[in-house]
């Protein structure tokens, strides 16, 4: 594909700081020729080690991937049990690449659903890339934003309740340590690949503020020139935040 020019005033524009990604259009690519949905998996796992390499070469210092919902235990019993046979894989396997792209892995989600060696293999990757500081990649795994909004209230409710904190000293800033991405920048800019135009429970609090670019590619195709064209639309876009433009 051709990759769209970078503006000229690039290098002074800000950001995108923080570039999350829902990946969409695996099982699509597959029927589209006539294969078994784990093979647009298969090749969707390519298109993360593409974009993460790409993601460093263009100096983005935070990705996020939405890699399983908790809404996707729903899906057919083989499917899930070939993703998480992926996730196993690649929690194994691509440590070395990781380390090539001065990857540090985070795994954002909640791990007491996922089974025991796949918790231990996240332990061991995330241990083993903590040093590298390139670029912070974070993968979701088993998460939903709801379901994390939910447990930050309650973890806040039960700590109202039991004296340690007081209700009034409850704020934005102090919410945001309760969520699962505590210590992770808000996104600045989100893309969903397939052409579908919805975030589907994905980092609803993050995102309050973020730029939004929806691509009809479907994300096994997605390649670091896709991503370069979203980096362009977003420079492109005069950020308020509620403001007056210029």
């Amino acid at each position: 594909m051709s990759t769209a020019p970078l503006p000229a005033n690039a290098g002074t524009v800000p950001g995108p700081h923080h570039v999350a990604i829902i990946m969409d259009g695996n099982g699509r690519w597959a029927k589209a020729r006539g294969l078994p949905r784990v093979a647009g998996h298969r090749r969707g796992a390519d298109a993360v080690r593409r974009i993460i390499r790409g993601a460093a070469e263009l100096g983005i210092p935070v990705l996020t991937l939405f890699a399983f919902s908790t809404e996707n235990w729903t899906r057919p019993q083989a499917e899930v049990s070939d993703l998480m046979g992926l996730l196993r894989h690649y929690l194994k396997h691509e440590l070395d690449e990781l380390a090539r792209n001065g990857a540090r892995l985070r795994v954002i989600g909640d791990r007491d659903r996922l089974a025991s060696d796949i918790v231990r293999d996240i332990g061991e990757a995330e241990a083993k890339t903590r040093g590298n500081t390139r670029i912070d990649v974070n993968i979701c795994i088993n998460y939903g934003a709801r379901d994390e909004i939910l447990r930050a209230t309650r973890s806040l409710a039960r700590k109202a309740a039991a004296g340690e904190i007081a209700v009034d000293d409850i704020d934005e800033a102090r919410f945001e340590r309760e969520l699962l991405t505590a210590g992770v920048p808000d996104p600045d800019l989100l893309i969903r690949t397939s052409g579908e135009q919805r975030i589907s429970n994905f980092l609803l609090w993050q995102c309050a503020y973020a730029e939004l670019v929806f691509v009809d590619t479907l994300w096994p195709d997605f390649e670091k020139g896709h991503l370069e064209e979203a980096v362009v639309e977003f420079r492109r876009r005069e950020r308020r935040y509620g403001g007056v433009g210029s």
